[in-house]
């Protein structure tokens, strides 16, 4: 995962502190918004590990602080949750404009709600995905009952909350008495993914049971039983993130491995931005760059790594021919390549720039020395070291593309 600062505006101008988390090996094809706990962070443990999940599915991810929370600017005491909502609003307008529309939504506990009623408000979004979400905004007055008495006396109150202090006005709990759930499922219209723990001490599962009757569908529960409300241990959610990514799958476009088709042994593309190349060999799709230092993405290897890469495999697959024929117990072979460019000096003194492979091979089995020594002289006979060696010729000519359609 590649993750990067950003950070936008709210409706009132304030900066919010976010989180792009990028795939390492790939350009995201999906962009998702997730929505943090109430008074959590963008950097709750749980929301990283599910980023990371959807990352590896080739989805980028927005998670950011809401107003007043994190290292977002602007006061908890003034926001609500209608503020929430608009902040989701603001994130996806970010995204629309620096990268791509994002298509999905995904909220944890009173984020969850948020997403519900954001998603119905923007075009763009294809699904959404609700973590152990209320079915009442409202549901998250319990964690401040000891403070509701002196919040309608004085008009707010100091009051901790996973403990943290935070100040609560009566505006506050006003704004989430007038959301309505119900209506704003009715309004949704879109995939619904509900996920929530039955152990859930914090939001009851009876939540999720309301969200899903008041959907419509296309919508889908999934209970992940054993977890806590924050998904304190990893690997559920890691198995949170790999299930939205599952599911949204079926909702979302993403390109096809490859249009690319050839009668060739092999076919290459690159386009007019950047170094990223498609590679089709036979029936197989690989992805060629060059490193970030010079320009690319670093989401495959680069030319020269993919020749030592053929060396090295090779190298392995002739000794393992070699040993099985042979009978030997050759149990792994190990091939390490390097590629670098040298200086050599020809008998008149004229510096001429060549070529060196250094491949170091690790031999493991039963083997005596005899066989050890033998093996590495196959090593030097593998077909392409020797073309390698060779001088080969390189015939070059122009084709239209019509030729290939």
């Amino acid at each position: 995962m590649s993750s990067k600062r950003v950070q936008f505006k709210n409706s009132q101008g304030q900066i919010l502190a976010a989180r792009l988390d990028l795939p390492d090996k790939m350009k995201s094809h999906n962009f998702a918004i997730f929505a943090h706990c109430f008074t959590c962070s963008k950097n709750l443990t749980a929301v990283k590990a599910i980023s990371r999940a959807l990352n590896n599915y080739g989805i980028g991810v927005l998670r950011f602080d809401f107003t007043g929370l994190g290292e977002s600017e602007g006061d908890f005491e003034d926001t609500d949750f209608s503020t929430n909502v608009s902040d989701l609003i603001a994130a996806n307008d970010f995204l629309t404009l620096e990268y791509s529309s994002p298509t999905i939504l995904i909220g944890h506990s009173l984020g969850g709600a948020a997403v519900i009623f954001a998603g119905h408000q923007l075009d763009n979004i294809r699904a959404v995905a609700t973590i152990g979400a209320p079915s009442s905004p409202s549901h998250v007055q319990h964690l401040f009952s000891h403070g509701l008495d002196e919040i309608e006396k004085h008009g707010k109150a100091e009051l901790t909350i996973g403990g943290r202090s935070f100040t609560v006005k009566k505006e506050f709990l006003d704004d989430l008495k007038s959301k309505n759930m119900n209506e704003a499922l009715k309004q949704l219209r879109k995939p619904l993914l509900v996920i929530h723990s039955p152990q859930d001490t914090t939001v009851g599962i009876q939540n999720a049971k309301e969200i899903y009757s008041a959907a419509h569908h296309p919508k889908s529960f999934v209970s992940i039983d054993g977890a806590d409300h924050l998904l304190t241990i990893k690997a559920d959610a890691v198995y949170v993130g790999n299930l939205i990514a599952g599911w949204v799958d079926r909702y979302i476009d993403r390109p096809n491995e490859s249009d690319l088709q050839t009668n060739h042994q092999v076919a290459v593309s690159l386009g007019s931005e950047g170094y990223t190349t498609e590679v089709v060999a036979g029936k197989h799709f690989l992805i060629a760059d060059e490193p970030q230092s010079i320009g690319g993405n670093d989401f495959g290897p680069s030319p020269y790594e993919f020749i030592s890469s053929g060396l090295g495999a090779c190298t392995a697959i002739t000794l393992r021919m070699y040993a099985d024929r042979k009978e030997w117990d050759l149990q792994n072979v190990i091939v390490h390549v390097d590629f670098e460019k040298v200086n050599n000096t020809d008998e008149n003194g004229n510096v001429i720039v060549g070529n060196r492979f250094v491949r170091t091979i690790e031999l493991e089995g039963n083997l005596d020395e005899k066989q050890r020594k033998r093996l590495m002289q196959i090593a030097n006979k593998c077909p392409v070291h020797r073309t390698l060696e060779a001088a080969s010729e390189i015939l070059t000519e122009e084709v239209t593309s019509a030729a290939y359609s």
